[in-house]
């Protein structure tokens, strides 16, 4: 197995943390890329350092709010730099993860991610994009969001899946050397079956002592197309598990 230099954008987050993961223990080279690590995305600060001798770019950065102007202004400025410092240092391609349904995305945080995505895919380097399902881990950031001790969570269709299972996926379509047919469908990674948030937030909060109500989403940007399954995996996707249940009673 020959030994490919990636770095990973955003390796500190709640994904970037798993990527970096599986590359490592794959016996890959990593560089991770985050403030903590003196690189700052938006300004490129620390980029040409970081990316010299780097193959792939693995850009898993995401913004901390869902304000959608703020976020796309984020992606913007990052989609840019990677690309422009990028290039100079001679890597191969950058791949991104990305959230399924985001094509049909009109406002809030999955609008900025639709905006990533062309952003990324109009610069000069090869891009790659993976769009995964909601993850598993962003039900006890829903449960978090609470005043006091109810949480009130949409009770909207997912299909949950594990970050380390998207990492996985995402790894391996990064270090994949192969071309990409045009024409071929986005990849999607999805876990195995439909799940509600809020009664997967209702398993969670019943550890936590959290009560969860179940509402209609109203007042959501997009709520209505989500409703209707606009954000669920398409017929190519794949899916992986564990499910919601089982991925809860692995973890303390």
């Amino acid at each position: 197995m020959s030994i490919t230099t990636c770095a990973v954008a955003g390796a500190t987050g709640r994904l970037g943390r798993h990527v970096v993961d599986v590359l490592t223990e794959r016996g890959h080279q990593v560089v991770p890329m985050s403030r903590a690590t003196g690189v700052d995305l938006v300004t490129g600060e620390g980029l040409a350092g970081a990316l010299t001798g780097v193959d792939v770019i693995v850009d898993v950065a995401s913004w901390h709010t869902s304000d959608q102007e703020a976020a796309t202004e984020f992606f913007r400025a990052s989609a840019r730099n990677l690309h422009a410092y990028g290039q100079d240092a001679g890597v191969a391609r950058i791949t991104v993860a990305s959230i399924i349904g985001v094509g049909r995305a009109t406002a809030g945080f999955l609008a900025a991610k639709k905006a990533h995505e062309e952003y990324l895919l109009s610069g000069p380097l090869p891009v790659r994009v993976l769009r995964a399902a909601q993850f598993h881990e962003f039900v006890g950031q829903l449960l978090d969001w609470r005043q006091g001790d109810v949480a009130y969570i949409p009770a909207l269709p997912s299909q949950l899946v594990a970050c380390r299972t998207v990492a996985e996926d995402l790894t391996g379509l990064a270090l994949d050397p192969g071309e990409i047919a045009r024409g071929t469908p986005i990849p999607e990674i999805a876990g195995p079956r439909r799940e509600i948030l809020s009664e997967a937030a209702a398993l969670l909060g019943a550890r936590r002592n959290i009560k969860v109500v179940g509402v209609d989403g109203s007042g959501m940007p997009d709520a209505e197309i989500a409703a209707e399954g606009g954000f669920l995996p398409g017929p190519h996707a794949r899916l992986a598990g564990p499910a919601f249940r089982e991925w809860l009673g692995g973890r303390p």
